[in-house]
């Protein structure tokens, strides 16, 4: 099973803020839905919540320790491990779409991140966490120039 992680990232690793992306780029909005459509989307209940919905085109698996908790159209799992069993019993690629905790518990597991890197520093609560350079390498990068200008960067577990 790959997995991959798919984040915007500020310059001081900020990815949210009071359960918002503190930015706003529409072209970055779609690289999250072409990296996403028709593969299996774990992501964590907070961002589940800042999104509204589930996105459509995609199977959702919504990370949550509150039990009980039910999303119509996804499936809630209480553990990445729970969500992890499930994708592979679904097949095809997974990918990370937040939040914070998730990726923190996923980044060791990747086999690949989709990083758009903000070229901008916002105040937030919200965090990627570090990685080691090591760990991943550069297979592609893409300069653009947006309302908020970002690149977008393709790592492979190396």
């Amino acid at each position: 099973m790959k997995v991959s992680l798919v984040a915007a990232v500020a310059q001081n690793r900020v990815i949210g803020q009071g359960g918002r992306m503190p930015w706003h780029i529409p072209g970055e909005l779609k690289i999250f839905r072409e990296l996403t459509t028709g593969k299996v989307l774990v992501i964590g209940r907070k961002t589940h919540e800042s999104i509204g919905k589930v996105l459509p085109d995609r199977t959702t698996i919504v990370v949550t320790r509150q039990e009980g908790y039910a999303v119509p159209g996804a499936h809630v799992v209480y553990s990445i491990e729970a969500a992890f069993a499930l994708a592979r019993s679904l097949g095809g690629e997974v990918v990370v779409g937040g939040g914070s905790e998730l990726y923190a518990q996923t980044l060791d597991r990747a086999d690949r991140m989709y990083l758009s890197h903000i070229h901008a520093s916002f105040e937030g609560d919200t965090f990627f966490p570090e990685f080691s350079p090591g760990d991943f390498k550069e297979v592609s990068r893409k300069e653009v120039d947006a309302s908020i200008p970002y690149t977008f960067v393709t790592y492979e577990r190396i």
